[in-house]
């Protein structure tokens, strides 16, 4: 952590965003970081730089006094988080990122919410632009992506786009890794040690919808390589992930029913986009699946 003078009052929280290379979101996310409910010297942002190539001078320009700047050169979310948990000054930590819209009240009922456990997970909204037409792919995700609800109470573990937990737990459970599911292995290993996670449902953070099919299929192959380097290293065999990928085709028709019975998803058209993405996505990673045990796990 980094030394401070002995008249310095520590905030409460210490908020950290990860960042690479995303500016526009960035700003945004700053601007609904400072306006939260509780006073603005109870907590302090530290945005993570992850080394954008638009350059540290551009990251301050858009950051503009609103956050302490850090620098990771460890390519990845996880490394970037990782350097923010050290330079914070609080006791509790508020893990965010830079394409995320927190609600105004997410910190003060996310403080809240962990006095009934060690760590929590808070709700999640998937933000898609207002006044037009979804996309397949934002339809699809609408429905499907961060149910962070069902991730806490029935997976055990949150996204870290939505985690508060003390500092001194932090440490304790250790760094977030990298080429794995660091939200589930994080969370994963902190349940192992004997803390609790919960959820905060007022505890809420907006994140954009993937708005097409080329963003939605690079999410998907990010995950799966994750995923099975998170499996194998749990001792998984390469059969047993081939078995779950299996699990994919039949699961279409069951998700299909959940999709065309959620309001979210008013339209024909809109319902229609996302069914042939719920499709071509599930075959999608059925053959990603294969690919990754042939190739040794990893990206391509």
């Amino acid at each position: 952590m980094t030394p401070v003078p002995s008249s310095y009052a520590a905030p409460r929280v210490s908020v950290v965003v990860p960042h690479y290379n995303d500016l526009a979101r960035l700003d945004r996310c700053l601007a609904a970081l400072t306006i939260q409910t509780m006073a603005r010297d109870a907590y302090e942002i530290i945005v993570a730089d992850n080394n954008s190539p638009c350059g540290l001078a551009a990251v301050e320009a858009v950051v503009a006094g609103r956050a302490q700047i850090v620098t990771a050169m460890t390519p990845g979310a996880g490394p970037a988080r990782n350097a923010g948990a050290e330079a914070a000054h609080s006791a509790i930590l508020a893990f965010t990122d830079s394409d995320c819209v927190p609600e105004r009240e997410w910190l003060e009922q996310g403080l809240a919410a962990l006095a009934q456990a060690d760590f929590i997970g808070g709700a999640m909204k998937v933000l898609v632009p207002s006044g037009q037409p979804m996309s397949g792919a934002e339809a699809f995700e609408t429905v499907f992506a961060f149910d962070n609800e069902r991730y806490v109470k029935q997976l055990h573990f949150t996204v870290t786009a939505n985690l508060i937990c003390p500092r001194e737990l932090f440490f304790k459970v250790g760094p977030f890794r990298t080429a794995v599911s660091e939200d589930n292995e994080w969370c994963w290993r902190a349940r192992a040690m004997g803390y609790r996670i919960g959820y905060a449902a007022e505890a809420m953070v907006g994140h954009p919808a993937r708005a097409n099919w080329v963003q939605l299929k690079g999410k998907w192959r990010r995950i799966c390589a994750e995923r099975y380097a998170l499996s194998r290293d749990n001792g998984g065999s390469a059969l047993r992930w081939i078995a779950k990928t299996w699990l994919e085709l039949p699961a279409i028709p069951v998700h299909a029913l959940r999709l065309l019975q959620d309001k979210r998803v008013p339209s024909l058209t809109e319902r229609i986009g996302a069914l042939g993405t719920l499709v071509g996505i599930r075959v999608w990673r059925f053959v990603e699946g294969h690919r990754i045990v042939l190739r040794g796990g990893g990206h391509e």
